[in-house]
């Protein structure tokens, strides 16, 4: 008895309790951690890397991938008899927020995963990436839009054009204003999202906490989009809006077309501002 003693005063020595979630900030431990400087906002020096290419061949093919199975899913939803007899509005924000997942999960490593235009522009504003790589990733993701609902269209030619193509409008009952409202807060949501999970400072100090980064990115677009499917389709996304747009290529898609870029950038502008100057107390670099 005396030994079984001995064996479980040691194993609480070798494996004391782990400090529950979220009671991290409230201690004094210091972590190695260091903040990481801002990015260069012009870096030519980039444009002779092949990581550089490789980082946008990756982006665009995440957002023709996210385009190509996101406006299948819409279809598939409008040509069905009833909302009962598809997979219904959950099944499009099941579908926008699952591909998310999936290809923040594979493309991370290599471009950062932002598949968004929004994100893009957040995280360069929060000098996360220059200017030279925003850009370019974000040209990336419009090509990769375009042909992904190219392909559709490519596919089911018929449909497409019967069924909307999966493009981007304020609905009927709604305000031009209620549409921009809705995508600014959605995409405050998302990006506060990706700021978050991405936080270096925050998985130094919580490290013992597995987390995962596309998940809460996933669930996220998930939930805007079960939030704001009946007022605008959910774009929150300029590169899913514009390739959808161009291939359906009409009324009225192409007249609130600003409403999904103006409204996603400034929601991406706000979010970037609150997590780096009020969350994290970090001046922005404009230099």
């Amino acid at each position: 008895m005396e030994g079984k003693e001995e064996d479980v005063r040691e194993g609480a020595t070798k494996f004391p309790e782990r400090q529950p979630i979220g009671t991290a900030a409230q201690t004094h431990e210091e972590k190695d951690y260091r903040e990481p400087p801002p990015a260069p906002l012009f870096e030519p020096s980039e444009l002779t890397s092949w990581s550089f290419y490789r980082a946008g061949i990756a982006e665009f093919m995440a957002t023709f991938l996210f385009l190509y199975i996101t406006i299948l899913t819409v279809m598939g939803v409008k040509r069905a008899p009833t909302l009962c007899a598809s997979v219904g509005i959950q099944g499009i924000a099941w579908a926008f927020g699952g591909m998310i997942f999936a290809l923040v999960y594979c493309t991370a490593g290599i471009s950062g995963g932002h598949i968004n235009p929004a994100v893009t522009f957040g995280l360069f504003l929060a000098r996360k990436l220059s200017l030279t790589r925003a850009l370019f990733y974000m040209i990336m993701q419009c090509l990769g839009a375009i042909c992904g609902a190219g392909v559709v269209k490519g596919f089911q030619p018929h449909l497409y054009e019967t069924l909307g193509g999966g493009a981007n409008e304020v609905s009927p009952g709604y305000t031009k204003g209620d549409g921009l409202g809705a995508e600014i807060i959605g995409t405050f949501v998302l990006v506060y999202t990706v700021f978050s999970a991405t936080d270096a400072k925050r998985n130094a100090r919580d490290s013992h906490v597995p987390i995962l980064a596309p998940l809460p990115i996933g669930f996220a677009v998930f939930l805007v989009h079960l939030a704001t499917i009946p007022i605008t389709g959910t774009g929150i996304n300029p590169a899913r809006s514009l390739g959808a747009a161009i291939i359906f290529n009409r009324d009225p898609a192409w007249d609130d077309m600003w409403i999904f870029w103006v409204g996603p950038f400034i929601g991406a502008a706000l979010a970037a501002l609150y997590h780096q100057v009020v969350i994290r107390a970090i001046p922005f670099h404009f230099s």
